[in-house]
C-alpha cells in the first residue's frame, strides 16, 4: 500500500478514488503532480492494474520526465513504469505502429519549426514572393488554421476567390502539403490531426488502442484544445477511465487554441463525474495567496474555490509606482541588489512581464547595476543553429531527407551556391527522387563542384554503412562525423567557443540516450529529439531570470517582480477591446503571475506617456482589485489618494499628472528619487557608470536631463541614483 499519510484529505481522496470519471480542480501550488504520480502508483501497487494499461498525458517533456522519476522511486526496480509522455510523443508512437493503413511509411519524418520554414523558403523562391509582403509566420498560421478546420487545398482556393493575397496563401498551402507528401513528413499539428483522422476512419485501429490503455490521465487539462480533446475522448471510448487534472483559473493559452469550456463542461460530457478540489496551497504565503484570490474572484466563468495556506507571513505584497519606465527599472534593479546584498541569491528572484518588448528597460536597469540576468525562454538548446546543423548530419545518415540535405550541404562552406541547389532541386522534381539520391546517382556537374558532391556522398555513405552494421555507438559516430565533415573545424577556426560547447553538450545527450536505451537506434534518437522543442536547460549559475508570464507557468521563485502593471499593458489593449472575455483571460494570467511567488511579491508600474498606448499610463485595474489588507503602496502616489489605495480611484480614466513621491516609505525610494534632488546644476559635468561623461542640461523634481556622447544621447536619470556622480567628486 502506498503511503498517503503525508497528504491532506482532498489529496487522499484524489489519489484513492475509484470513480471512472474524475475531475481534479488543482489550485496553484496545491501539489497536483504529487497527487497524479501517487494516483498512478496506487493503481499499479494497490489495485494490481498492469502498468501497460495506464497512460498519463502531460504537455511538456519536463513534466513527463519528472513524473516518470517520481513514479520510479515509488515502485520496485523490477516493476514496469506506465506510459507517460507528451500528447505529441503519444501520437508518434501510435502512428509509428499504424500509419501504414493510411498509405504512409512508419519511418515518416517529424518536421520541427525550422523544417517548416525551410519548405516555405523554397516556395518563396519559386513563387517569387517577397517575405515582407506576406510573412512566414502568417503563412504558417494560415496552414495550421486550415488543417485544424479540415480545409483542403481545393477548398482553400474556393475560399480565396478573387482575393490575390488569399490566393497566394493558398498556393503556399498547396506547395507545403505536396512537399510534406513527397518527404513523408508530418508537422506537430499533423501528429494529432492525422491520429484523430486515423481513429475515425479505421475502427479496428481505434479498438486496438481503446483496448491498450484502460486508465487514462491528463495533466494541465485546462490547456488542451478541441482537437486534443477529441483525441482524448476517442482513446477513452465508452469503457476506459478518464482522470483529468487542471485549474480553470490558470487557462492562459486561449490564443493558441486552449478552451476553458472543456474543463468547465467535463462533468457534462462524462457522466457520472466526480469533482475533487485541491485548494490547500503549499507554495505561497497567506498575503500573496489572499491577494491573488481577491483578484481572481472577479472572474465569473470559473469553478468556485478559495485557496488557503498555513504559511503565515507579515510581508505584504509591495506595489511600487514610478514616474516612468526608466525609474521603474532602476527601482527594480536597486531592490534586487539590496536583496542580494542581504543574502538572497539572484537565481531565487525573477522578473515577469506581460510581453517580451517590456524587457528592454528592465535589462538596461540591471546592466546599470551590474546584475547578472538571463532571458528565460530565449533560443532553446535544440533550436540553436549549431545543434540543428549537427542533428541534420545524423538525419543524412538516417533518411537523407531534402530538409537535412539543404541545411548541411554548405555547412561548412563547400562552394555550393543557389544555382547549384536549384539544379539539384529541379532534377529531383523531374525524377521523383530526393536531392541526395540525385547527387548520389547522377553526375550533374563537372570539375571541382562534382568532386565536392562525390566527397559529400562518400562521407554520408560511409556512415550509413557504419550505422547499418550497428557496431559503433551513436555518440562515437556523431563525434567522428563532426570531425570528418569539417563542421567542428569550422567552429574552432572561427573561435565559436559557445557553439563548440553546445556540440559537446549534444554529444553528452546522445551518449546519455545510448546508455539509458542500449538497444535503441539512431532513428529512435532522432524521433525523440524532434519532440524536444520544450526541453529545459539547467541553469546552475546565479542569474536573475527574466521571462513573460506565459513562460513562467509551472515555475516558482522565492521572490517575484511583476513589472508594467498598467491598463493597456497588463491587461493588454487587445484583451480590453475584447471585452469581458478578454479581461477574464488577462485576470487569469495575473493570477498565475502572482502565485509564482513563494515568499515575496513586488508589483510595479510606470507613469508617464506611452508611445505604444498613445496615452498616459494608468495603474492596472488588477492592482486595485487586490484586497488592501494584503498590499502596501509606495513610490509615486496620487495626491488625492496618498497611500489609501483601497479607496483610491484607479479607473482607466484616472490621471497621473498630479503625482508626488513619497520618500519616507523605503530606503530604496530615497536612493532613487532623490535626497539629492537639486544637487546638479545646468552645465555641470557628471560621470555615469555606463554612459560615461555627460553635461547636465537641467535638473527638476529630482530628475536630471543629461547629454552623453554618441551613441547614448540625452538621458533622464534620477539625480540621486548611485550610478551618477559629479565629475569633480570623482577627481577627489
Amino acid at each position: 500500500m502506498i503511503d498517503v499519510t503525508g497528504l491532506n484529505n482532498n489529496q487522499k481522496d484524489a489519489v484513492l478514488a475509484d470513480d471512472r470519471y474524475l475531475r481534479i480542480i488543482a489550485g496553484a501550488g496545491s501539489g497536483k503532480t504529487r497527487v497524479l504520480t501517487m494516483r498512478v502508483a496506487h493503481l499499479v501497487l494497490d489495485e494490481g492494474i498492469p502498468a501497460r494499461q495506464i497512460l498519463a498525458i502531460t504537455f511538456t517533456n519536463k513534466a513527463a520526465n519528472e513524473m516518470k522519476e517520481r513514479i520510479r522511486k515509488m515502485m520496485d526496480s523490477e516493476t514496469s513504469v506506465p506510459w507517460i509522455s507528451t500528447i505529441h510523443s503519444l501520437c508518434v508512437r501510435i502512428l509509428r505502429e499504424d500509419i501504414q493503413c493510411m498509405g504512409w511509411p512508419r519511418n515518416f519524418t517529424v518536421m520541427d519549426a525550422e523544417d517548416q520554414k525551410t519548405v516555405l523558403r523554397e516556395a518563396y523562391k519559386i513563387f517569387n514572393v517577397d517575405g515582407n509582403t506576406i510573412t512566414m509566420n502568417s503563412i504558417l498560421d494560415y496552414i495550421a488554421n486550415n488543417k485544424s478546420a479540415d480545409i483542403t487545398v481545393e477548398r482553400a482556393y474556393e475560399i480565396a476567390g478573387t482575393f490575390s493575397g488569399e490566393k497566394i496563401k493558398a498556393k503556399f498551402y498547396e506547395y507545403y502539403v505536396n512537399r510534406q507528401k513527397a518527404l513523408y513528413a508530418l508537422d506537430f499539428d499533423d501528429l494529432i490531426l492525422v491520429t484523430v483522422k486515423m481513429f475515425k476512419t479505421y475502427r479496428e485501429v481505434l479498438n486496438k488502442w481503446n483496448g491498450r490503455f484502460h486508465y487514462i490521465h491528463v495533466d494541465e487539462f485546462q490547456d488542451i484544445d478541441k482537437v486534443q480533446y477529441k483525441l482524448i475522448t476517442l482513446l477513452a471510448g465508452n469503457e476506459n477511465s478518464l482522470y483529468v487534472v487542471g485549474d480553470p483559473d490558470q487557462t492562459i493559452y486561449t490564443w493558441r487554441g486552449a478552451d476553458v469550456n472543456i474543463i468547465m463542461n467535463y462533468e457534462k460530457d462524462f457522466k457520472p463525474c466526480r469533482t475533487i478540489v485541491l485548494n490547500e496551497n503549499y507554495r505561497s504565503t497567506d498575503c500573496i495567496l489572499n491577494g491573488a484570490n481577491s483578484v481572481i474572484k472577479n472572474n465569473q466563468h470559473r469553478v468556485e474555490k478559495d485557496l488557503f495556506t498555513s504559511r503565515q507571513s507579515k510581508e505584504k505584497i509591495t506595489h511600487y509606482s514610478s514616474a516612468g519606465d526608466e525609474y521603474e527599472a532602476a527601482w527594480i534593479a536597486a531592490k534586487i541588489k539590496e536583496l542580494h546584498q542581504n543574502g538572497k541569491a539572484y537565481k531565487d528572484m525573477a522578473i515577469l512581464y506581460r510581453s517580451n518588448y517590456l524587457s528592454r528597460s528592465i535589462e538596461k536597469g540591471l546592466l546599470d547595476e551590474r546584475i547578472p540576468y538571463v532571458i528565460y525562454g530565449g533560443v532553446r538548446f535544440f533550436e540553436r543553429q549549431e545543434v540543428k546543423d549537427a542533428l541534420c548530419y545524423l538525419r543524412m545518415i538516417s533518411i537523407a531527407d531534402d530538409l537535412a540535405f539543404q541545411r548541411v550541404i554548405n555547412r561548412p562552406k563547400r562552394g555550393v551556391g543557389n544555382k547549384t541547389m536549384d539544379t539539384i532541386s529541379a532534377r529531383a522534381r523531374e525524377t521523383g527522387q530526393s536531392m541526395y539520391e540525385v547527387i548520389r546517382s547522377e553526375k550533374l556537374f563537372s570539375g571541382r563542384m562534382q568532386q565536392t558532391m562525390d566527397s559529400f556522398v562518400a562521407l554520408i555513405e560511409r556512415y550509413k554503412k557504419i550505422a547499418a552494421e550497428g557496431n559503433t555507438e551513436i555518440y562515437r559516430m556523431f563525434e567522428h562525423i563532426m570531425e570528418e565533415s569539417g563542421y567542428k573545424g569550422m567552429l574552432t577556426e572561427n573561435k565559436e567557443l559557445e557553439r563548440i560547447e553546445n556540440i559537446k553538450e549534444l554529444t553528452d545527450d546522445i551518449k546519455e540516450f545510448s546508455e539509458n536505451y542500449p538497444e535503441s537506434t539512431l532513428d529512435e534518437y532522432l524521433q525523440l529529439v524532434s519532440l524536444y522543442g520544450d526541453r529545459d536547460e539547467t541553469m546552475n549559475s546565479d542569474y536573475v531570470q527574466l521571462m513573460t508570464v506565459h513562460a513562467a507557468k509551472g515555475l516558482e521563485f522565492d521572490t517575484v517582480f511583476i513589472s508594467d502593471m498598467s491598463d493597456g499593458i497588463f491587461p493588454n489593449e487587445r484583451a480590453m477591446a475584447d471585452g469581458h472575455k478578454g479581461i477574464e483571460e488577462e485576470r487569469r494570467l495575473a493570477y498565475v503571475a502572482f502565485t509564482r511567488a513563494k515568499n515575496k511579491l513586488f508589483i510595479t508600474d510606470a507613469g508617464g506617456f506611452s508611445y505604444i498606448l498613445q496615452r498616459v499610463r494608468t495603474v492596472s485595474r488588477f492592482v486595485n482589485e487586490i484586497d488592501p489588507d494584503f498590499i502596501e503602496h509606495i513610490g509615486a502616489v496620487e495626491r488625492t489618494a496618498k497611500r489609501d489605495f483601497g479607496s483610491a480611484s484607479f479607473s482607466a480614466g484616472s490621471s497621473r499628472s498630479n503625482i508626488q513621491f513619497d520618500l519616507n516609505e523605503k530606503p530604496i525610494s530615497d536612493q532613487l528619487m532623490g535626497t539629492a534632488a537639486q544637487r546638479f546644476t545646468k552645465g555641470e559635468q557628471v560621470i555615469h557608470s555606463k554612459f560615461g561623461e555627460g553635461i547636465v542640461l537641467s535638473c527638476k523634481a529630482g530628475i536630471a536631463e543629461i547629454a552623453f556622447p554618441y551613441p547614448y544621447g540625452v538621458k533622464k536619470i534620477a539625480a540621486g541614483h548611485p550610478t551618477l556622480k559629479k565629475k569633480s567628486e570623482m577627481k577627489n
